[in-house]
């Protein structure tokens, strides 16, 4: 198998039109695209959290959405997935029609790809939580394995044939990882 490599984006303080980016220490930096797989896991999990109705009684999904993350870094991050619940931002508040949400998610979601360097999802999970992050999971899709962090350094590892729960955030909410994964 190939070695492959994440080549880091410039930074730049300029918006590039049209493209998926976020903001570090007040520097704009490209977020490679997702490949096709990740996409579609991404997509199938939102879906498969909509299905068992739990998520629509405590907030929202969003996909591939950015957010302000407070900090004195001016900092916004893209998780590939989020959840947002109706505590952080009421039910009958509309999402803004802006470039970034000005609220942290509860639960943020990392969907590995190859262009995702070690370094950078660690730099991702610190600043979630140091934010107000309350769980992230991180999925590996080659591999089917999901990373569950309730802190940064609080992990537990699921394998295909466990369950992914939602905890405290996200109450009753369980799905078997060999559905996310089903082809």
């Amino acid at each position: 198998m190939p070695e492959t490599l994440a080549i880091p984006t410039a930074a730049r303080t300029e918006v590039p039109p049209d493209s998926l980016y976020e903001v570090i220490d007040g520097r704009v930096v490209e977020k490679p695209l997702m490949g096709a797989f990740e996409s579609w896991i991404a997509t199938r999990l939102a879906l498969l959290m909509y299905s068992t109705g739990v998520v629509s009684r405590f907030g929202q999904v969003i996909v591939e959405a950015l957010f302000k993350l407070p900090s004195n870094r001016n900092l916004k991050r893209r998780p590939d997935l989020a959840f947002v619940s109706f505590e952080r931002w009421a039910e009958d508040r509309a999402v803004p029609v802006e470039e970034a949400w000005d609220v942290v998610p509860d639960l943020a979601v990392e969907v590995i790809s190859r262009s995702n360097t070690f370094s950078e999802v660690v730099d991702k999970l610190d600043e979630y939580f140091q934010a107000g992050v309350r769980l992230v999971w991180v999925i590996t899709p080659v591999q089917q394995k999901a990373y569950v962090y309730t802190s940064p350094t609080a992990v537990r590892i699921l394998e295909a044939s466990d369950d992914l729960e939602g905890g405290d955030v996200l109450p009753g909410f369980r799905l078997a990882l060999k559905d996310l994964f089903r082809s």
